[in-house]
């Protein structure tokens, strides 16, 4: 997944920066959410619980985003879409980690390890010598 960002319009809400539509951003939010309900981690089941709620429009929360601030409402979405353009992402970009030997997804702060490792690769990019192609030497 690519994330492009301009630093000098950075949202305050990091699914803004990670997500491209509205959609999914609310319901990142809403998996997290979850996942924060019930321990920082769920099993398979409940996932694929969570998932099918999402799918038949079976799901209802209150938002946080405008026009239905405050409001509850009833949150759908395909269930395929839901595994291929959330959780996969959110699990390639270690936000998510799953546990084969215990089948439980758990909340990771691997993004943020991965975050910080990128930008040391950025400092050590900027102090590397010059290399001159016409010469063939630094």
């Amino acid at each position: 997944m690519v994330i492009l960002y301009d630093r000098y319009n950075l949202p305050e809400d990091i699914f803004e920066i990670i997500f491209s539509t509205k959609q999914q951003k609310i319901v990142a939010k809403l998996l997290i959410r979850y996942m924060k309900e019930n321990g920082r981690e769920i099993g398979k089941t409940e996932m694929s619980l969570f998932a099918t709620k999402l799918h038949e429009g079976e799901l209802i929360s209150v938002l946080d985003e405008a026009p239905f601030k405050g409001k509850k409402v009833k949150i759908s979405y395909n269930k395929r879409q839901f595994y291929d353009r959330i959780l996969t992402p959110m699990k390639s970009m270690g936000m998510v980690n799953y546990d084969l030997y215990t089948k439980k997804y758990k909340i990771s702060n691997k993004f943020n390890k991965d975050m910080m490792r990128i930008g040391l690769m950025w400092l050590q990019e900027i102090e590397k010598p010059v290399y001159d192609l016409e010469k063939g030497k630094k």
